[in-house]
């Protein structure tokens, strides 16, 4: 296990999804004594927040000021997540261009992270497959799992597992697996959730990776329960709304209005693209049957 740091509880928090929590403790810790990389992953780490909470306009003006590449970086990806298509890939050459030699391992994750969201998941396993530090690995392993190579998504987790076997994000790399070989481990998955929310206190993010582990598992009345828990104590997001569609149909319940309100609020989420393909391609082949009246 790798020996704790003055930013080791700001990390868990942020890595599983108590974005509120963790600014506070970013704050908490700002008059610490730590090294000129801690202080820099810090404020990288609060700026990640921010955009977890969907703050991107504080994160443009911290970035315009800032001559650290990682938080220009950052700049960027605030800038992605809030502009439209064209926008979007009119950004993707100025993080490409920071890729260059003498990279920070924290441009390589947020371009990563930008690539991946823009379908380019070769782009976004070359910032990352080598592995530099354990969000590499993490993000690397989701990416092997994503182009069905779990053979590989196995070996990064075993590599995880080397270098800090207790970490939140080596637990999450065994989750992301168990759910991808599907129903016969869903339970270890559920019972490594079950431990991280006991200790560390229920997320937006925890809960739908709970009611995956359930859904994987063919529990989908708990499944259910954990979405309702983020509709009751959290906001519901792009991945609560789209849970809870799958869980709906396969519970039997009306999903038409949870469709509908993912179209208003997240009309870029892939379900929401996959479904506008499906309908448009309905009603083009609908027509070659419509009867004249």
């Amino acid at each position: 296990m790798a020996e704790p740091d003055e930013l080791y509880t700001l990390r868990a928090q942020f890595w599983l999804g108590h974005y509120g929590l963790a600014m506070e403790e970013a704050k908490s810790v700002i008059r610490r004594p730590m090294s000129p990389a801690l202080k820099i992953e810090r404020e990288e780490l609060s700026l990640r927040c921010q955009l977890g909470l969907g703050q991107n306009d504080k994160v443009i003006a911290t970035a315009q000021s800032s001559a650290f590449p990682g938080i220009r970086a950052l700049g960027l990806r605030a800038q992605f997540d809030s502009t439209d298509d064209a926008g979007k890939q009119s950004l993707l050459p100025q993080l490409q261009t920071m890729l260059g030699e003498g990279v920070t391992p924290s441009v390589q994750l947020t371009a990563a992270h930008v690539f991946l969201a823009s379908g380019m998941k070769k782009e976004a396993l070359q910032c990352v497959h080598e592995g530099m530090t354990m969000e590499h690995k993490c993000l690397a392993l989701q990416i092997y799992l994503q182009i069905d190579r779990i053979d590989l998504a196995q070996q990064e987790l075993t590599k995880m597992k080397r270098a800090d076997e207790d970490s939140i994000l080596s637990q999450l790399g065994g989750v992301y697996i168990a759910l991808a070989k599907g129903s016969s481990v869903a339970k270890d998955a559920v019972h490594t959730l079950t431990q991280l929310s006991e200790q560390y206190g229920p997320s937006t993010f925890l809960l739908n990776l709970m009611a995956c582990a359930y859904m994987c598992g063919e529990m989908y009345e708990s499944a259910s329960q954990q979405l309702e828990q983020i509709r009751t104590d959290f906001i519901v997001d792009a991945d609560t709304l789209a849970n809870m569609i799958v869980c709906s149909q396969h519970l039997g319940n009306p999903v038409g209005p949870l469709i509908q309100q993912l179209k208003t609020q997240y009309p870029s989420h892939f379900m929401v693209k996959g479904l506008e393909m499906v309908e448009g391609a309905f009603e083009r082949e609908s027509i070659k049957y419509k009867v004249a009246a």
